[in-house]
């Protein structure tokens, strides 16, 4: 079932997000930008944490959320336990929503316009973790660059 194979790719690729939070030496390092570089892996951490939580968790699963995306670019220094703890917390709650939409309710209308179009919960969720594969390669790239350090073992995607 698609749901099942979504929450899959959901569960490696927020894996593969704590596991590069994690690489970074330190919290300092976590917070660094370098020229031409608007945004930390922190601020981008924080980031998708919050897209995650409002789009998936509040819109499909009714957490009780209360995003303020303006925060997630502006907040600094959160220690790099206390990030990894959330994003763990993420990991383990964003799936559990996604697999537990039925086909009909991927096939329908996602419960929110995106940029002005109405996009089908599927088109949303693929979206979704398109959104979070980019913003996972800035971070990868800003730590090796930050460090010096090559890339780390991921997660792979468990059937």
């Amino acid at each position: 079932m698609l749901a099942t194979e979504l929450a899959a790719l959901y569960t490696r690729d927020l894996t593969r997000l704590v596991q590069e939070i994690s690489a970074f030496p330190d919290t300092a390092t976590l917070w660094q930008t370098r020229a031409g570089i608007t945004n930390s892996a922190g601020n981008l951490a924080l980031h998708l944490e919050g897209n995650l939580r409002e789009f998936i968790g509040r819109l499909l699963g009714n957490a009780d959320y209360k995003r303020d995306r303006p925060r997630e670019f502006s907040d600094s220094g959160i220690e790099q336990r206390d990030l990894v703890a959330r994003l763990s917390a993420v990991r383990d709650e964003i799936p559990l929503v996604v697999a537990k939409l039925s086909a009909e309710e991927l096939d329908a209308g996602y419960p929110q316009p995106h940029g002005g179009a109405t996009l089908s919960t599927r088109q949303m969720l693929i979206h979704l973790d398109g959104h979070l594969h980019y913003h996972l390669g800035q971070i990868d790239y800003l730590r090796r660059v930050l460090t010096g350090e090559g890339a780390i073992s991921f997660a792979e995607l468990q059937p």
